[in-house]
């Protein structure tokens, strides 16, 4: 089979998203024993400082795949049951009919219909998913606001239903694995943080890959641009940031090494059980936080083009950065890349993101990482 890991298109690749408008990148595309590391732009616009692979990154709701990891390892030790109502672990987060109808499955895939927390949080974001009457405000109030995660899921819990638990299609909400965090505490008697530490960073030998303490990015990093679909000009940086609005729904930083790693690992079988596995890789129809219906498993998502092989993975935003990790079925060929710069379309006149330079050239990225 020819080797499909050509550095010379990769390089071509990553620098023509930085030319089309993202400040940095940087990316990890592995294929069998081979590996391709590669970066372009800056990790400062005002320094200049350039982005290297090495990089650690707020990765966003990729951590929502280590996650459900970490409870499909106490559904197998029989700790937690998938199909058992979430209302029998916290009768007082999910009270009443939802906490019986509601199980632990739908939380992990999205059916539950319980709403998404944010926009009640960030008050300016209050009209989403109707961008043009959403602003910025929100973002700099609550860079150090610490967030009580049973107030966001009361938040979530307590605003209207935007489907019956279980219906399809389901809609993505961060309040699903704020209350997965909330039941890992519940039945482990740790915190969640310290329970996906213990039980899945580690053992994955995931060196740089952690929950933030604070709000900084410990060692070398880049700053973070968030452009708030042009109402943010120039975009502002967002590197320092307290993540308690996401705690173990969002809130990782990681590498593109490490998260190559685990992904490779948990396809092999050896974070969770293959029969496990299996069950992440049922799909359901669900509405992402862009207004897409995707398919989505329990923490994770396939992705595949005509006539090739289906990648699994997760892709992430925070105010200021993204990431996007996908790995091949067989674990053989794996791709992840961090972006510093989000929401970088611009409005058109009813509301909606115009197309950007940015987009296709990532298109392109991602085609060229997992397909050669």
């Amino acid at each position: 089979m020819r080797n499909s890991l050509d550095p010379v298109e990769l390089n071509a690749a990553v620098e023509n998203v930085h030319r089309a408008g993202m400040p940095g990148l940087f990316a990890e595309v592995r294929d069998g024993d081979q590996v391709w590391r590669g970066a372009a732009g800056v990790a400062d616009v005002a320094t200049g400082r350039p982005v290297t692979a090495d990089m650690r990154h707020r990765v966003g709701s990729i951590t929502k795949t280590f996650t459900a990891a970490a409870v499909l390892q106490q559904v197998e030790s029989g700790r937690i049951g998938l199909d058992t109502p979430i209302g029998q672990y916290l009768p007082t987060s999910v009270p009443g009919e939802r906490g019986d109808a509601i199980t632990v499955r739908m939380l992990i895939n999205h059916t539950s219909g319980l709403a998404e927390y944010l926009p009640y949080a960030y008050p300016s974001l209050k009209a989403y998913p109707a961008l043009a009457d959403t602003g910025p405000q929100s973002l700099d109030d609550h860079r150090l606001t610490r967030f009580a995660p049973t107030e966001l899921i009361e938040t979530g819990v307590t605003a209207p239903a935007v489907g019956a638990p279980g219906g399809t299609p389901g809609v993505y909400s961060n309040t699903n694995y704020l209350l997965l965090a909330q039941l890992l505490e519940q039945v482990t008697g740790t915190t969640a943080e310290r329970c996906i530490t213990r039980n899945v960073i580690e053992p994955a030998g995931l060196r740089d890959t952690e929950f933030p303490t604070g709000p900084y990015v410990d060692g070398p990093h880049s700053r973070l641009y968030e452009s708030w679909f042009g109402m943010v000009d120039p975009p502002r940086d967002y590197s320092v940031y307290d993540m308690s609005w996401v705690g173990p729904a969002a809130s990782l930083i990681s590498t593109v090494a490490d998260l190559n790693r685990f992904y490779r690992l948990l396809l092999a079988g050896e974070i969770i059980s293959p029969s496990s596995l299996a069950q992440m890789q049922r799909t359901v129809p669900v509405v992402s936080q862009e207004g897409k219906v995707i398919d989505y498993g329990l923490g994770l998502h396939p992705t595949e083009a005509p006539g090739q092989a289906t990648f699994w993975g997760h892709g992430g935003t925070v105010w200021g950065g993204g990431a996007l990790a996908m790995t091949r079925a067989d674990g053989e060929r794996q791709m992840a890349v961090a972006l510093n710069l989000q929401r970088w379309n611009r409005l058109d006149s009813s509301g909606k993101p115009q197309p950007h330079p940015i987009d296709d050239a990532l298109v392109t990225l991602y085609r060229v990482a997992m397909y050669g």
